[in-house]
């Protein structure tokens, strides 16, 4: 050994001892104070001389009970008051309750504890691989030392617990120092016996089998008198030893016999102990030892994996799972968060190393082993039930990486100029087949047949759940595979068949004894027919159809939460509605390119209309019971597919079939304008009856949208006024399309939401509505004096500049009078506007430009209509001469 190798070990070794020396002197300390404390409470029982005390204050002796002699009670001594520099002695008989603890303390007594334990199992792992890299010792002599090493810790561990108990003192766990030190020697007894096998050979696997299950049988033993302190260092420090012990040439059948020793050792314990952390703490662990040796599409050492996983969910069905075979007792009805996490988390670890494998047949066959046995686990104990919707849920995986692996495959293979190289998954559809249908057929029959077993609410919608939607998952899968999402009448047979199987089953249950269990497990089953059927419709014909399909399933199922109340179908429903809208959002034309040229009656029609039909009816059904989140998702879905079919249906007829060309046009904004107008004002009548919150924020949503298309398009993108414009006719043209239609619509949104809403909502649609009207009038006489080409550069000629006042002039005074007679403040103060603008023009513009007999007649015509506004005014509206204003006080507005 060099100097160097020596210097190290005395660093090495400084720490340690003076950790060691540290915790000794901690213990010491302790045990005397515990001592002293003792001897105080003796010397209180002496006896203790009467205190004189005043006549008026002396009470009578108390009396002396009597007993027979061995049980003579007699009373106990006051407690005098402790000295300053005295702490008060601790009476056995009334122990007090000990203070919370210092930082100080904490430190002196539990962490140095926690962190010498830590340190010494450690010290003796990097100990062994500091030889190993400087290559001091030889492989035997290492191995004998560390065992020597455990041995001496575990022998102090055991020496300092029976001094413990020998002196009657009563340890606390957390600080715990024999647990610790004999945690320490557990795990370098594991690492030496791992060591001797994996690295070194020195011994075979039946002899390492045999002197690693000695060493978990003897922690187990330890463990159930030290506590959790060595249970929780000593094993879960023996499922890190392998990742500190390492080799260049792992040996994974030595890794998970090693593992398999430990996992049961872990189990056992906390089922004799009832330790639910440790019992999560080694599933974590052991599962979590599945990945290594994962690479995709290959598995070192795959026999040794499954093997692995096999292990391990049979130690957790007969250790861990509640109510089943060595499990602790179990409520029927009752599930259990540990008994169903243990067994999903090895059939999600049998998942992952069927896909990394490629589907290799040991691999499925050991997934369908353990999916089996997991129905059968839930079959037997009902606290393992959550397993269930997990199994189903991998076995959806699993089929749809076979279908899809397109999807798949990028997410797990490298990129670059390895994928070439690496084979593609088997494309043999035989027994992938057999497998979906006989995994289909366990799940769906089991949940059927479950029914009749327990009326819990939660037991029968866990079973009828999987019994339905794991089916369905794998039926679409074996779809995508063989039939590559084309017509297929044999899948749609398939899918017609589960139908009809749902629905006998929904029909069955419903005429058994109704219980909260029996209505669930009815409604998911008709509900699953429903689901079905959709599928048989899609399978049977074209792609498109699959969104019509899953759309029409949306009001089946608030159909059959009318006649079952249940939430579940609620929240089912608005799932459904979710799929959809995920649907739309891959691909807005439906089936692509294949949308069809035909106006309104193409794909968008279907692809759109159905789901918002049918989004309108599931809405108002489920509405009827509630108006909750599933309701509301449903209503806004039907605002959203309604909006997105007119929209989409314009651009399609405006551009002839592609919705994705860029240009934007005066009559495809005059449309899209309109039709959102529309659509607010029958959305206004509509939250007046539904008394939605969605409808109410719909009509809003889409009024503020069409008022952005209005101001960003019709008055700036595309106004002829400020760009080149072809408008058509006189009179029937794009400026009555543009800006007529909208004005008379805006109009009558004004009007009709005069009681409903409040004045700045009916203030925004009047000055809408008169904006556009200025607009249309104006556009209009500009088309009178010019060609259907409407563009700046025309030059405006006198009798157009006359047009436009007098126009402009007899608006104003049709909205004056309208606002009389419809008693509408908000029409008159438009009515004002307007003829502000026009005196505004006439004197700025008029003066200037009119020449001859139009600027006279620009200013008669102004003094004439401003001289009869005033006689309206006074005569209508203000006649009394006194001030008293003769509007009423109730005027709507």
């Amino acid at each position: 050994m060099d100097i160097f190798g020596l210097m190290l070990l005395v660093v090495l070794a400084v720490p340690v001892i003076a950790i060691i020396a540290l915790v000794v002197a901690l213990n010491v300390r302790a045990e005397l104070r515990i001592l002293r404390d003792r001897l105080d409470a003796l010397d209180l029982r002496r006896p203790i001389a009467p205190v004189a005390a005043p006549a008026a204050a002396a009470a009578p002796p108390p009396p002396v009970v009597a007993t027979p002699p061995e049980t003579i009670i007699v009373p106990p001594p006051p407690r005098p008051e402790p000295r300053p520099d005295q702490a008060s002695p601790a009476i056995p008989a009334a122990a007090p309750t000990a203070p919370s603890a210092t930082l100080e303390e904490r430190f002196g007594t539990q962490w140095v504890v926690w962190i010498g334990g830590l340190a010494l199992a450690l010290g003796a792992v990097f100990l062994v691989r500091y030889t190993v890299e400087q290559g001091l010792l030889g492989p035997g002599v290492r191995i004998f030392l560390a065992a020597v090493f455990a041995a001496i810790l575990i022998a102090a561990g055991e020496w300092t617990r029976r001094k413990e108990v020998s002196a009657g003192i009563v340890p606390i766990a957390t600080r715990h120092i024999p647990s610790i030190l004999t945690a320490a020697g557990t795990i370098a007894a594991y690492a030496t016996v791992y060591g001797a096998y994996a690295l070194y050979g020195f011994i075979g696997p039946a002899a390492a089998f045999v002197l690693l299950g000695f060493v978990a049988l003897a922690t187990l033993a330890a463990a159930l008198l030290h506590g959790p302190a060595l249970a929780g260092l000593g094993l879960v420090g023996a499922f890190v030893a392998p990742l500190l012990v390492t080799t260049e040439a792992p040996n994974y059948w030595a890794l998970y016999i090693y593992l398999f020793v430990v996992t049961a050792a872990a189990f056992a314990l906390a089922r004799i102990r009832l330790w639910r952390w440790l019992a999560i703490t080694a599933v974590v662990f052991s599962a979590a030892y599945a990945l290594p040796g994962l690479s995709y599409p290959h598995v070192a050492a795959l026999g040794g994996h499954l093997f692995h996983v096999t292990a391990g969910f049979a130690l957790a069905a007969a250790l861990i799972v509640s109510g089943l075979f060595y499990g602790p007792t179990a409520e029927r009805g009752e599930t259990d968060e540990i008994s169903s996490g243990a067994l999903a988390a090895y059939l999600l670890a049998a998942t992952v190393i069927a896909v990394d494998s490629a589907h290799d047949p040991a691999a499925l066959a050991v997934f369908t082993l353990l999916t089996v046995a997991t129905i059968a686990v839930c079959w037997r104990t009902d606290a393992a039930l959550w397993a269930l919707p997990v199994a189903g849920l991998l076995s959806g995986v699993v089929m749809w990486h076979w279908a899809a692996a397109q999807v798949f495959d990028p997410l797990l293979m490298p990129p670059g100029v390895t994928r070439g190289a690496i084979p593609d998954l088997s494309t043999g559809v035989g027994p992938h087949i057999a497998l979906g249908i006989a995994l289909a057929a366990l799940f769906g029959g089991s949940g059927y047949v479950a029914q009749l077993r327990s009326p819990n609410l939660r037991i029968a919608l866990l079973w009828s759940g999987t019994a339905v939607a794991a089916p369905i998952a794998i039926l679409i899968a074996l779809y995508a595979q063989v039939a590559h999402y084309d017509r297929s009448i044999p899948f749609a047979g398939l899918a017609l068949m589960m139908a009809a199987l749902y629905g006998y089953a929904a029909e069955q249950l419903s005429r058994r004894e109704q219980n909260a269990g029996v209505a669930a497990a009815t409604a998911v089953f008709a509900t699953g027919a429903i689901a079905a059927l959709a599928l048989a419709l899609t399978f049977a014909l074209e792609k498109g159809w699959l969104t019509v399909a899953l759309a029409l399933m949306v009001p089946g199922i608030a159909w059959i939460e009318a006649k079952r109340p249940l939430a579940a179908l609620r929240y089912l429903a608005a799932g459904m509605v979710a799929v959809v809208v995920v649907r739309i959002g891959y691909e807005p034309r439906i089936v692509g390119r294949d949308v069809g040229t035909t106006p309104i009656f193409n794909w968008l029609l279907y692809g759109y209309g159905v789901p918002a039909a049918s989004f309108w009816y599931a809405g108002y059904t489920l509405r009827r019971r509630a108006d909750d989140a599933p309701a509301r998702v449903a209503d806004a879905a039907a605002i959203l597919f309604a909006v997105l079919l007119a929209f989409l249906e314009i651009r399609h007829y405006m551009t002839g079939g592609n919705l994705y060309a860029p240009a934007s046009a005066l009559a495809e904004i005059a449309l899209q304008v309109a039709v959102g107008l529309a659509m607010t004002i029958g959305l206004e009548r509509l939250r007046l009856r539904s008394h939605s919150v969605v409808h109410d924020i719909g009509a809003l949503a889409v009024g503020a949208l069409t008022l952005a298309a209005i101001v960003f398009g019709l008055a700036l993108e595309v106004n002829p006024l400020l760009w080149p414009t072809t408008t058509g006719g006189p009179l029937f043209n794009l400026i009555l399309l543009g800006y007529g239609m909208p004005a008379l619509l805006a109009a009558i949104l004004a009007v009709s939401t005069r009681a409903t809403r409040p004045l700045p909502y009916r203030y925004i649609a009047a000055a809408t509505a008169v904006a556009l009207s200025l607009l249309y009038l104006t556009l209009e006489v500009r088309r009178l004096f010019h060609e259907s080409r409407l563009s700046p550069s025309l030059p405006t000629l006198d009798a157009e500049q006359y047009t436009y006042s007098a126009v402009w002039l007899a608006f104003g005074v049709a909205l004056l009078i309208a606002g009389f007679f419809l008693r509408s403040q908000p029409a008159r103060l438009a009515s004002a506007a307007v003829v502000a603008i026009t005196i505004g023009k006439v004197f700025l513009i008029d003066l200037a430009g009119l020449t001859g007999i139009f600027r006279a007649l620009s200013f008669i015509g102004l003094g004439a209509v401003l001289v009869g506004i005033g006689w309206l005014y006074q005569r209508l509206l203000f006649p009394s001469r006194g001030g008293a204003i003769t509007n009423p006080a109730n005027e709507p507005g």
